[in-house]
């Protein structure tokens, strides 16, 4: 027991992981080490037995708990498991063939290679202009997904054959195994090495898909991409993915999305920013001033006299729709920057000056306060 992994880390989960993240993780890890999937791979074999083991035990509720509090002595008879007394005394509610499983690796039963196994799925990525994103759009997605052969019907087999019956294990996909233990003799299920646990023999395979029943293809598929949409958000098309086997369902394709930046706007959740130009006058006296939108046009907005530079203005809903409630709309908030002239002639730099006189010695609130925090 002592050479035996943590469950949890088998599972790559957390000692607080839902049973949700538990059942999430441990698919993702048996699609992965799969034996159809990595056939002679005794690497891989040894892996899926492993995450197999262990979400037998922390997907049931009992066995979780005791794994919680006593480890991997809670299942081993030679232990005591923490219950006060050896044997099997402690293993009331455990299936025997769990215990058999931390001995032998295999497990008192085989699991079935012929059970129904969910497809791959299937990464794309597609590029968006920062308005497709904003209001949605359609794009054209290239992507290569298993499916079934069509000459052998993923049977494996070339035409005018079929699978036989493995004769090895009688067509079932495991072998009996007798073996003396400490405890007497006992019998286990593997799979079967001949057919590796598939219960068939393919004698002439299939030419396409040189005997594995699956091709890879390449698709291409118009795709709706929701208005709202964000940068590295995604979306899932599900049963557009690999292939599943033995009647299993096809995985999904999972797009991810990149945008593209704007050349005027920037984004932050639904709201959208961007930094608008004015001169001091307009600062000074206010002003009607034109307020870009995205997609187009523009919107009137009334300055107020003795606006300051870096001051920023809310126009409401001109901003993103929310892509999971498109009533909801974010804000455009715009910031002023107040551009000083250059190149003034003599005449404009004269009119200044008699404007700055015009003050009398007075000074702005703003730079007396700068002054009295220097010198106070």
């Amino acid at each position: 027991m002592a050479d035996k992994r943590d469950y949890y880390e088998v599972l790559g989960v957390s000692k607080s992981a839902s049973a949700d993240e538990i059942k999430r993780a441990y698919r993702q890890l048996a699609k992965k080490y799969h034996t159809d999937m990595n056939p002679g791979d005794a690497e891989a074999e040894a892996r899926f037995k492993e995450v197999n083991e262990a979400y037998a035990v922390l997907s049931d509720e009992e066995k979780k708990a005791k794994y919680d509090q006593y480890g991997h002595a809670a299942f081993d008879p030679t232990a005591g498991g923490g219950y006060g007394g050896g044997g099997f005394g402690g293993f009331d509610g455990f299936d025997f063939s769990d215990i058999m499983s931390s001995f032998f690796g295999g497990g008192g039963r085989a699991s079935s290679k012929n059970a129904p196994i969910e497809g791959d799925d299937v990464l794309a990525r597609v590029t968006l202009e920062f308005e497709e994103a904003a209001f949605g759009c359609k794009k054209e997605v290239n992507f290569a997904r298993v499916e079934a052969c069509d000459d052998c019907g993923a049977s494996g087999a070339a035409k005018g054959t079929k699978p036989e019956s493995c004769p090895t294990c009688r067509g079932r996909g495991y072998v009996t195994v007798q073996q003396q233990t400490l405890f007497g003799s006992m019998q286990s299920q593997r799979s079967c090495s001949a057919c590796r646990g598939t219960g068939k023999i393919v004698k002439t395979p299939c030419k396409n898909c040189n005997g594995k029943g699956y091709v890879r293809v390449n698709k291409r598929l118009d795709v709706s991409i929701p208005a709202g949409i964000d940068n590295m958000q995604r979306v899932v098309l599900r049963g557009q993915g690999s292939a599943g086997r033995n009647g299993g369902p096809n995985g999904d394709l999972v797009i991810e999305i990149k945008v593209k930046p704007h050349s005027l706007f920037t984004r932050n959740g639904n709201d959208i920013y961007c930094e608008i130009p004015i001169t001091f006058v307009e600062a000074a006296l206010g002003a009607t001033i034109d307020i870009p939108l995205l997609g187009g046009g523009t919107e009137k907005f009334n300055l107020p006299d003795g606006t300051q530079t870096g001051t920023s203005f809310t126009l409401r809903g001109k901003g993103i729709a929310d892509i999971n409630n498109p009533k909801r709309v974010g804000n455009l908030i715009f910031t002023v920057n107040v551009e000083t002239p250059t190149g003034l002639s003599q005449e404009q730099k004269k009119i200044l000056k008699s404007f700055e006189e015009s003050f009398e010695g007075k000074k702005s609130s703003a730079r007396e306060g700068f002054f009295k925090k220097i010198f106070k």
